[in-house]
């Protein structure tokens, strides 16, 4: 089972690297997110009393990047259809499970690694790590995010068929997760309904996780939100194999 999970790891990180524009976009847009919002709202946030806004809003900025990064993993899954590689994978004498963990490993892989160039960017528009002790549990959840939403890129991408009707159906769902996270703003202060769907978003522990060991700043205490999200993967792994078993060859 390792082979089939190494092979399809190594082939999904070749394939990010092949592309230098989709490298060097999937760098540049939180890259800009990061300095608009930071240089723009961090001045107001300022003289209305406020923290540090870049201090909070960079680990929100790296989780947009992780969950951005790993779930159009999927899109990958719907050209392998139309091109006729994944009729070849699934044939293989090796079992489908195994082709799912090495595609959302691979994926989850590049994200991270989009993740940890953001962290230098970060420093130069005044972010600090409140300590470098911690720096493997960052890249822990950061894993965790990136390997989560990569599963359901994949489930999604097992359900559709055509490739360019993906980004348009996935940003309907990832940008909800994404503004009702916390990445940008705490969810404390919303409106009770909205408080409740945002604590059900499983994003919103990847943030708060990221929160936790950047900026000691969880609300939830970083061994809830390793918890919340490895259960939550745990269920998206057992549906993401169940419709990766119904694909045709």
């Amino acid at each position: 089972m390792l082979d089939p999970i190494r092979i399809m790891w190594i082939r999904q990180i070749k394939e990010y690297w092949r592309s230098k524009p989709r490298v060097i976009a999937s760098i540049a847009q939180p890259t800009i997110f990061l300095m608009a919002l930071g240089f723009g709202l961090g001045p107001v946030f300022q003289q209305a009393g406020g923290e540090d806004y870049v201090q909070s809003l960079t680990p929100g900025i790296l989780g947009m990047a992780l969950l951005f990064g790993s779930v159009f993993n999927g899109v990958s899954l719907l050209w392998d259809k139309q091109f006729g590689f994944l009729k070849e994978s699934l044939v293989a004498p090796v079992p489908r499970i195994s082709l799912l963990i090495g595609r959302s490993i691979g994926g989850a892989t590049t994200a991270v690694f989009q993740g940890i160039v953001l962290i230098p960017v970060s420093y130069l528009i005044g972010f600090r790590l409140d300590s470098l002790l911690f720096i493997p549990l960052i890249i822990l959840f950061m894993f965790l995010i990136s390997f989560l939403f990569s599963l359901l890129g994949i489930s999604m991408g097992a359900k559709l068929d055509d490739p360019e009707a993906f980004p348009l159906i996935i940003n309907l769902v990832i940008v909800p997760i994404f503004f009702l996270s916390g990445a940008l703003f705490p969810i404390n202060n919303l409106p009770d309904a909205v408080t409740t769907i945002a604590k059900l978003n499983p994003l919103t522990y990847g943030v708060d996780g990221l929160r936790g060991t950047m900026i000691d700043g969880s609300d939830f205490g970083i061994v809830t939100d390793i918890g919340i999200l490895l259960g939550i993967t745990l269920v998206l792994l057992i549906i993401s194999s169940h419709l990766f078993e119904k694909l045709e060859t």
